[in-house]
């Protein structure tokens, strides 16, 4: 607990390929660079039988043979990420002081002292990162802020090939990617069972820190904890934590047991320096796996939704509410017309169990409804004025709140602006109505059209062509039929002052 605490109140979280590569300009190897191929011998995991686990150590040679027989096993799975973003409309564009309250004003001053060429000068922001080739036809599993709004991205295999990738999916929530290059017979990692993972075990950390000239790096250390979460990194946080050296580059690399299988994709790291200091922490497979999956059949991730918010009973708590219960999750609130309401879950229940299992914790039961599939139909067991109830709900549909890639460029190529999902976070931001429904603006190009129809950043959207837009998936289904030479009618609210805006593309 004293550890969960001081990494949130002291530790300062580092993202490892902190906001994907201006960090790392001058130190990352060029995406653009076609390196020599050189023959190698690709291993063939799907046919392998890999028991070194089990073999007998008699000597420390045999030990030290035996660590280098997985890394061997696992080291061409592992790809380097290079990345690249074009930046455009002037490098003032890009700047947060140069954007809201001020970005009308900063628009009309470089607009009059700056040449058009000057404004829509380009410029490319670098970066790298790490991912793990999960299929022999070129799936590549690596985190969302490794690739996030990058325009182009390349992986550069072990053999020194350096190929183009596309993104197939991410999901934000638990900063997971999906990548896919066009080869065949790639080797392919081998999924280990997080959920059987215990505190103590050896692992290995596969990835390239701190320069791409440092690609297959290898660390080791031991699994320091499991099921981490109020870490600040993800919207669902269930993470495996090592000491093995993870740093700024390692993120969506592999994290494997002495199988040789993965078992975690490396994401963060807590450190008060920028350096390794002893805590990393990786998103466990098997979440890994299910967001993966939904990704590639369906481009999105789509949540079971149960509508409470859920909070840890602490021993205060259960002392002042007068609570003779060991484990168990406090109902704190109940959205309406929820499944949650409709079933007759109240503010203060108490949930014992959930399909016969304990509630361990807010966060545990919280991921787990989110994996469950809408529709899917459960059964809790609360606790309510000290009588047990058992409630059957079947599990709603969490709202889509995260923009598709080939959305948001199309947005881009359009309009020339970004959006994400209103939220109390963004409600706060730009001083808007937190009972608001629509899409904020969340970055734009000044030069583009729907900057110069009058738009800007913060801006919530809640109508197109006078059709509500309540949110990330009713934009998503509108965008997809928008063409140029359309004619689009925006009704807007800033700062809590509705207006419309036209333009054509």
């Amino acid at each position: 607990m004293i550890l969960l605490k001081s990494i949130k109140t002291i530790l300062i979280i580092f993202i490892c390929i902190i906001a994907e590569g201006s960090f790392f300009l001058g130190i990352g190897q060029s995406a653009e660079s076609e390196p020599s191929y050189k023959a190698y011998e690709w291993h063939n995991h799907d046919e392998e039988v890999f028991n070194i686990a089990d073999r007998k150590i008699t000597t420390l040679r045999d030990l030290n043979n035996a660590f280098v027989e997985i890394v061997d096993h696992a080291d061409d799975t592992v790809v380097t990420v290079f990345t690249e973003r074009v930046l455009k409309g002037g490098i003032f564009n890009q700047l947060p002081f140069f954007r809201g309250p001020f970005q009308g004003f900063m628009q009309d001053f470089f607009n009059n002292s700056r040449s058009r060429n000057q404004q829509e000068q380009e410029y490319h922001q670098k970066g790298f990162g790490s991912g793990v080739i999960v299929s022999a036809d070129g799936y590549i599993l690596t985190n969302n802020h490794v690739v996030e709004s990058a325009d182009t991205i390349y992986v550069k295999l072990l053999d020194k090939r350096t190929i183009p990738a596309k993104v197939i999916g991410t999901d934000p929530k638990t900063d997971i990617a999906v990548l896919k290059i066009e080869e065949k017979g790639l080797p392919s990692i081998s999924f280990g069972d997080s959920d059987k993972l215990r505190v103590g075990e050896w692992v290995l950390a596969i990835g390239s820190p701190i320069s791409a000239n440092l690609d297959n790096t290898v660390t080791r250390g031991i699994v320091s904890a499991v099921g981490r979460s109020n870490v600040g990194i993800a919207d669902y946080e269930d993470f495996i934590q090592t000491d093995a050296a993870i740093n700024p580059g390692n993120s969506g690399g592999a994290l494997i047991n002495l199988d040789g299988r993965l078992i975690g994709i490396n994401t963060a790291i807590a450190s008060q320096s920028g350096g390794f200091q002893g805590i990393g922490f990786a998103v466990p497979i098997n979440m890994a796996r299910n967001v993966m999956d939904a990704l590639i059949k369906y481009g999105v991730v789509t949540r079971g939704w149960l509508g409470v918010y859920m909070q840890d009973i602490d021993k205060e708590m259960a002392k002042a509410m007068e609570l003779n219960v060991g484990k168990g999750t406090l109902v704190g609130d109940v959205t309406k017309n929820s499944p949650a309401e409709k079933a007759g879950i109240e503010v203060g229940d108490i949930i014992l169990e959930l399909n016969k299992e304990k509630a361990e914790s807010a966060t545990q039961l919280h991921n787990t409804i989110a994996l469950m599939a809408p529709g899917t139909e459960i059964e809790l067991k609360i606790l309510r004025d000290s009588k047990e109830e058992i409630k059957r709900i079947k599990i709603g549909k969490l709202q889509v709140d995260t923009v598709a890639p080939e959305t948001q460029q199309k947005l881009q190529d359009l309009f020339g602006f970004s959006i994400e999902a209103f939220s109390p976070t963004m409600a706060e931001k730009y001083n808007l109505d937190k009972s608001l429904k629509g899409v904020v603006i969340s970055e734009i190009d000044i030069t583009a059209v729907g900057a110069r129809a009058g738009l800007q950043e913060g801006d919530l959207i809640f109508k197109i062509n006078r059709k509500s837009v309540d949110n990330i998936e009713e934009f998503n289904n509108f965008v997809t039929d928008i063409k140029e030479g359309d004619s689009i009618l925006l009704q807007v609210i800033r700062q809590n002052q509705s207006f419309f805006v036209a333009f054509s593309i």
